[in-house]
């Protein structure tokens, strides 16, 4: 018994030196050409890739690398089993699809496989029913692809994504147990507890330090550390040694400077202290897994620390056998405390875009005043960590590459970032300014931060779908569930409920969910649901106090249908301002524009078909930078035929088109509608997809844009009526959110807008967002503009 029990403490030594070694390199190797790749442990060593073109990074021509050289599979008898199990080496938890016919281009060398026959379930395509390896009849142009669902497996690493290396089996999980109970969340103070394989356990507070407690709040989402009150533990630890004496504490905050009054009595009554129960059953329990800790600080998780286990031959395992306690800071966005929100600052030079939640996404700086991307050379944790706590948040769950939260426009400002993980900012850091040639927006670097544990995803959840991703919503109020009300329910709405459910995006707002299954379907318990769409739960959104909906049978239950990725449209700015230009329009050429409604009112009023409109026009080239196809709403069954102009209309409004007088206020309006909604062009390495003759299928792929040229019917706004002056021209795409996307703050462009009755002249022409708050404050009260007159 005694020399097994040495035995597995030695065993545990030699491993945790072991590891302690692989937190030297914290960055794995980026593999050049391959992106994603996997590798499949086996006699084989085989590896994995996609590649090909035009691809998203979740797809591509399959290729396998065996006996030292990369080969393809090639598509007779493949399916989409096939396609899983190939998805899955890949580090994607499924497959949505393959490809036959070198989709993505023909691959060279080897053919490695062919006539593969796989059930779904095996753990490697090695496995598979297949000729065997070499031996195939066939040639590239039959090089199959697969298309994997954009959701990683939990823990897989691949060259795209830079992870802490930690070995699960040593601190799988960090979390602060509360002394005090409290119903507030997120839990900022507690006793710090490890989980590895034997369940929870402790660390020894001896020789704890602030930068040990700077790396436990990091992990667990919150940017600063705080000092603990140790004045209200040692209250508690005295008294703790005595387990029959009560203590009544009355401490309503375990803040440094709180007062802590205790009362004591001998006397053994139920009522005891919670807290002191729970410290004397530490101290009873004594179960220290660790024994010291040293971090310095900048380590992105506790694994990453100097650690020194406790071993069982130790008589005191802890000086004085305290557990260390942790108290931190939680950033604006999870402060309960009104007053302590005004005090956190987060960063006003530092921006995360295009994420599903606040604390992720594409990283952007402000200089001077205008927003731009970081290159993701050099791109690592500590880097992104800065970044997290700079913006509130914890240190950085990942540090994405190559454009993950999609793409950005503009400037890229910084290259080659190197943090050491102390800087307060990222401008603190070490880096490079950048030339065109260094880098691309498809490098667009990216973060997720670790944030706080506030249990929101408790109290929301999906029925009567066909899959984890679709279903009524049903949400908790007191003790019961219930589903809300579809009335107003739309695209921001659904937005919220997904983030709080962890699914990502809302492809779809469902207002009657009839066609789900009803078996189980609860009463409604929430209606009047009105969110801007940046809350993180659904009751953070306005709602009636009393559940008030016309219908309420379940068929008109809000439902969602959610996904992992989401479009993203930006207009081209630039290009509006090269192609503005004024025309006068006789009225006998305009009859289709004016069914269409692309007319001011006071057309209905002219001397038909006699006359002209004075119409400002330009050209809109809209493309989409998001990780997923824009897609109408509409299926094509609903599309609506025009004759007029002999198109089918997917939406009924794309595109808004306003010029604004210096108050705001619409002086001329026109309208889009995405009559032909299709890629137009596409980048280097993509293909169009979408195309609207023939009925085609509508819509814009990623990588791809739509172009609007300025000659073309109702691409205009009707100045007819508008008086000589300054102005603001606005362009607004998807302006009602029909459909989903991972950014709307970039919808807009506004240009300066000066118009003397017979030229107009257009200049400054940007995204909404692509400006400093004082830039855009400027912009909008440049000289000239305040009294609407010609300066």
């Amino acid at each position: 018994m005694e020399q097994s029990y040495w035995c597995r403490h030695i065993v545990v030594f030699l491993l945790s030196a072991w590891i302690a070694s692989c937190f030297a390199q914290t960055t794995p190797p980026v593999l050049s050409n391959a992106t994603p790749t996997s590798q499949s442990k086996g006699p084989e060593s085989l590896k994995f890739r996609l590649s090909g073109f035009p691809r998203k990074h979740n797809e591509g021509r399959i290729e396998v690398f065996y006996k030292d050289e990369w080969g393809t599979i090639c598509d007779d008898d493949f399916s989409l089993a096939n396609a899983h199990v190939l998805c899955r080496q890949l580090g994607f938890v499924s497959a949505t699809g393959w490809a036959h016919s070198a989709k993505y281009g023909k691959g060279t060398g080897k053919i490695w496989l062919d006539n593969v026959q796989c059930s779904g379930s095996e753990r490697s395509i090695s496995v598979c029913k297949s000729r065997g390896w070499g031996n195939s009849d066939c040639t590239h142009d039959e090089d199959a692809g697969v298309i994997c669902k954009d959701e990683r497996l939990p823990g897989f690493k691949d060259s795209n994504v830079i992870e802490v290396q930690v070995d699960e089996n040593r601190v799988e999980e960090v979390r602060l147990r509360p002394v005090v109970t409290s119903k507030r969340m997120p839990i900022t103070e507690g006793v710090v507890e490890l989980k590895n394989k034997d369940g929870w356990a402790q660390i020894c507070d001896s020789g704890w330090t602030p930068k040990n407690s700077r790396v436990v709040c990091g992990m667990l989402g919150f940017p600063h550390e705080r000092k603990v009150n140790k004045n209200f533990y040692k209250h508690l630890r005295k008294r703790s040694t005595d387990p029959k004496a009560k203590v009544k504490v009355t401490a309503a905050r375990l803040e440094p400077n709180a007062k802590t009054i205790t009362k004591t009595s001998s006397k053994p009554k139920p009522g005891k202290s919670a807290a002191a129960e729970r410290l004397y059953a530490e101290r009873q329990n004594n179960h220290f897994q660790v024994h010291s800790v040293a971090c310095l600080g900048t380590e992105v998780h506790l694994a990453a620390c100097p650690l020194e286990f406790n071993y069982g031959n130790a008589t005191k395992t802890c000086p004085g056998g305290m557990p260390a306690v942790v108290s931190c800071v939680p950033g604006p966005l999870y402060t309960q405390n009104n007053a302590m929100k005004k005090k956190l600052k987060v960063s006003s030079s530092v921006r995360l875009k295009g994420g599903v939640r606040q604390s992720e996404g594409r990283v952007e700086v402000l200089k001077g005043s205008e927003w731009g991307t970081v290159c993701d050379d050099r791109w690592n944790l500590q880097s992104a960590s800065v970044v997290c706590r700079e913006l509130g948040f914890g240190t950085a769950k990942e540090a994405l590459t190559g454009a993950r939260m999609g793409q950005g426009l503009g400037p890229i400002h910084m290259n080659e970032v190197q943090c050491t993980g102390h800087e307060r900012s990222l401008w603190n850091c070490h880096y490079k300014n950048i030339s065109a040639e260094d880098c691309k927006h498809t490098e667009d670097a990216a973060v997720r931060c670790n944030v706080p544990h506030m249990g929101y995803e408790k109290t929301v959840r999906l029925s009567g779908g066909r899959s984890q991703y679709e279903g009524r919503v049903e949400v908790r109020v007191g003790q019961h569930w219930g589903s809300v009300c579809s009335e107003g329910w739309t695209t921001k709405e659904a937005m919220v409920a997904c983030r709080q459910l962890g699914l990502g995006f809302s492809m779809h707002a469902i207002t009657e969910t009839w066609y789900w299954d009803s078996s189980n379907v609860t009463d409604m318990v929430m209606s009047g649901v009105k969110c801007t769409g940046d809350e993180m739960s659904l009751s953070q959104c306005q709602r009636h106090k009393t559940v008030t909906c016309q219908k309420t049978s379940a068929r008109f239950a809000a439902g969602v249908i959610c996904s992992e990725t989401a479009s993203d449209l930006v207009l081209n700015a630039p290009l509006v301002q090269q192609t503005v230009y004024i025309e006068d329009r006789p009225l006998h050429m305009l009859y289709c524009a004016a069914e269409e409604d692309c007319l001011s009112k006071s057309a209905a009023k002219a001397n038909w078909p006699y006359g002209h409109r004075r119409l400002l026009r330009f050209s809109s080239q809209i493309h989409n930078v998001g990780r997923a196809d824009f897609r109408p709403k509409a299926g094509r069954h609903s599309w609506v035929w025009h004759a007029c102009h002999g198109h089918y209309h997917s939406m009924d409004i794309f595109t808004h088109y306003d010029l604004l007088s210096a108050n705001g206020t619409k002086v001329a309006e026109g309208h889009k509608a995405s009559f032909c909604l299709e890629d137009t062009d596409c980048e280097e390495g993509v293909s169009k997809r979408y195309e609207c003759a023939n009925f085609g299928e509508q819509g814009i792929t990623v990588g791809c844009w739509d172009l609007y040229r300025h000659d073309i019917d109702c691409q205009w706004l009707d100045i007819t009526d508008v008086k000589p002056g300054n102005y603001i021209l606005q362009v607004v795409i998807n302006p009602n959110y029909e459909v989903s996307e991972s950014d709307f703050t970039n919808n807009a462009m506004k240009c300066n807008c000066k118009y003397d009755g017979h030229r107009v002249w257009v200049h400054n022409c940007h995204i909404g967002d692509a400006f400093s708050e004082e830039a855009e404050r400027k912009f909008e009260k440049y000289p000239g503009q305040l009294n609407n007159q010609i300066s």
